[in-house]
């Protein structure tokens, strides 16, 4: 089930709020618990009981640990946990990565050939493994108790808000709201805000770019020339940029609806000035993981400067690799790996020192030249795409696609998606904060934003009844 569909905005989400406002407090988690089980057994029954399994797993796991803590034992409790919430990850979302690598193998050297899993990918998998990882090592660490309630444990893994796509909360910033969160108009306000916004992200800009980048590359490589191949590039930069950005937006926004305050996940990603600047804007719940769980224990900038690249590369080789069981995914993880180390062996203070809009456009190309790898299904296409990228060879023939492809609604749509992608309509927030003490100012801007906010909500509802084109990319993740 989709935040950005009919069933949840006008079933599934007005239900769940009902009941969560009209229960007792002490029941509230367990309500949420429950309508989060329903909301993921949509998806699957089968998938349900994995994700409940896991649960009842790492629930005794954290116990044990809590108990065994300062011993050696609780390491090898930790270790083991985290083994076999790799290992389950792995079976249901790499087997045939590596079965398909091994029968390559096997095929030079007449040894018989594998055959394939017919696993299906859970939804949600990765994230709520993440969520699991957190807790055990939260205790282990000591930054939080290992939960004795597990209807509350329950409810962290797999709070539906989150349990999709992100963000990934940790335990240790969490715990403590499960027993005790505050509930305010204000908080409430704000959550239907911050959703809705989401969901124009998703709806009204990351489908419509969508449309376009899918189109495009679905095209046969070879007939691409560089307008109609960067015209679908800049389009699935946006795409997947609201995409997910407007999920997060949605997620942090159900969250405070119910109390809840979860992590920012994107913040303005594409004003970078560096790539490293870049991976501390997008997708900042996964980055902050990976540092926190993989690169500080790795040992970090904290020794050898060789050691440090290394770490770099490994951090990113699973970064790419997190996102799927491809080739590609494994590359754009290295291309970035790539960038890191060569602005940390200086190439950071050239950044530093040249005009900010050179540094923004190198960031951007970086970054778009990565989507490719990151929506090429192998790297043949990826180079292929490259290269298209660079063909002025053009027809009017291809003049005609290119046409094709836009209409005034996609310009309307490419220019607002890239002046908010670049911040420009948040340079409005300071100006109206400065007028807000004005009763007029603050009863006429009331009035205006409930009725822009009621108007995202119609006009999505009308996009989402009409069947508009409706993908999400980190579904699959």
């Amino acid at each position: 089930m989709l935040f950005s569909s009919i069933v949840f905005l006008f079933f599934f989400l007005p239900i769940t709020l009902l009941g969560y406002y009209l229960i007792p407090e002490k029941y509230k988690n367990y309500w949420l618990l429950f309508t989060s089980l329903i909301f993921f057994a949509w998806g699957g029954v089968s998938e349900t009981l994995i994700l409940i399994l896991s649960i009842i797993l790492n629930y005794y796991f954290g116990l044990a640990i809590q108990k065994h803590l300062d011993s050696r034992k609780a390491y090898r409790l930790l270790f083991l946990g985290i083994a076999i919430n790799l290992l389950t990850l792995g079976v249901f979302k790499y087997a045939n990565f590596f079965i398909e690598n091994l029968n390559e193998i096997f095929f030079f050297v007449n040894i018989p050939t594998l055959k394939p899993t017919h696993i299906a990918l859970p939804v949600g998998i990765s994230f709520y493994t993440f969520h699991s990882l957190s807790y055990l090592i939260d205790i282990y660490k000591k930054k939080s108790s290992a939960q004795r309630n597990i209807f509350d444990l329950s409810l962290y893994i797999c709070m539906f808000s989150q349990l999709i796509a992100g963000p990934i909360i940790r335990y240790s910033d969490i715990w403590k709201q499960l027993k005790e969160r505050t509930h305010t108009t204000v908080k409430f306000a704000s959550g239907i805000e911050r959703f809705l916004i989401g969901l124009g992200k998703k709806v009204l800009l990351a489908n419509t770019f969508a449309r376009i980048a899918d189109e495009l590359f679905a095209e046969n490589v070879n007939d691409l020339t560089a307008p109609t191949a960067w015209l679908g590039l800049i389009c699935y930069t946006l795409q997947i940029y609201y995409d997910f950005a407007g999920y997060s937006d949605m997620a942090i926004g159900l969250g405070r609806m119910f109390g809840f305050e979860f992590m920012e996940n994107f913040n303005f990603p594409y004003i970078s000035k560096s790539v490293t600047e870049f991976w501390r804007r997008w997708h900042i719940s996964l980055s902050s993981f990976f540092r926190d769980y993989v690169y500080i224990p790795l040992g970090g900038n904290r020794i050898s400067n060789q050691r440090t690249y290394i770490n770099l590369l490994i951090v990113f080789f699973l970064t790419g690799f997190w996102h799927g069981a491809s080739w590609t995914f494994i590359l754009w993880g290295l291309f970035y790996g790539f960038f890191m180390v060569i602005e940390r062996l200086g190439f950071s203070k050239i950044l530093d020192k040249v005009w900010s809009p050179i540094a923004n456009l190198y960031t951007l190309l970086v970054v778009m030249f990565a989507w490719v790898l990151f929506r090429s299904d192998d790297l043949s296409y990826a180079i292929s795409y490259w290269k298209a990228m660079f063909n002025f060879n053009i027809t009017q023939n291809q003049i005609g696609i290119f046409l094709n492809y836009t209409d005034k609604e996609s310009y309307l749509t490419l220019l607002i998606g890239i002046l908010g992608a670049l911040g420009f309509f948040n340079i409005f927030i300071p100006i109206i904060h400065r007028y807000s003490t004005s009763k007029f100012f603050t009863f006429s801007f009331n009035t205006i934003s409930i009725l822009f906010y009621a108007t995202i909500l119609i006009v999505c509802s009308m996009y989402l009844v009409s069947g508009t084109y409706n993908p999400f990319i980190y579904y699959r993740f």
